[in-house]
Formats: C-alpha cells, structure tokens, sequence
C-alpha cells in the first residue's frame, strides 16, 4: 500500500469563469506555496483545456495541518481573490481504496 494512505486527502474542484480564470490563478499561485509548511502536498493539478475546470488532489500529515493551513492568515488575506474569480468550489474528502 501506498504511504498515503493514512494522510487526510481531499479532492478540490474548482469550476471557474472564464472571466474569473486570471483572477483563481493568482489566487492558486499565492496559496499553493504554504503547503509545505503545514505537511500538505499537491499530489495532482489538473485543469480542462480551457481553463474553466481545476481539480487538485491534496494530503496532509493530518486534520491538524490541514485545518492549520485552512485557517492561516496569509491564505485567508487572499480570499478576496478568489471571491473575483467567481469560482465555485466543492472540497471532498477522499481515501486511499
């Protein structure tokens, strides 16, 4: 079995505007970089071809980290960004079958 297995996992879909796109980018390129500091790792991107749709697949060492990494302040001084991109997202929780 892979060691992901016991790492909280979760599936981030994002579907976007395409007026919004620029906006969900800067966004991503802003909060995707503090991962690492709260044990989380961007284990897949995906994204349609024309941008609209992004899908990440996301783990963390646990629920502690990722709740961390939710509530950081530095992630959250974004939310403005994401609130232009018009983007509506939906996060599941996923495991390992």
């Amino acid at each position: 079995m892979s060691h992901q297995t016991n790492r909280p996992m979760f599936v981030l879909i994002a579907r976007i505007p395409k007026e919004g796109v620029a906006d969900f980018r800067a966004y991503e390129d802003a909060v995707l970089p503090l991962l690492p500091e709260f044990n989380g790792r961007l284990e897949r991107r995906l994204r349609n071809s024309d941008d609209t749709v992004e899908v990440h697949i996301v783990s963390f060492a646990s629920d502690v980290d990722f709740q961390n990494y939710r509530n950081d302040p530095r992630r959250m001084a974004q939310a403005e960004l994401l609130g232009k991109s018009s983007a509506k997202l939906e996060l599941l929780p996923m495991a390992d079958v």
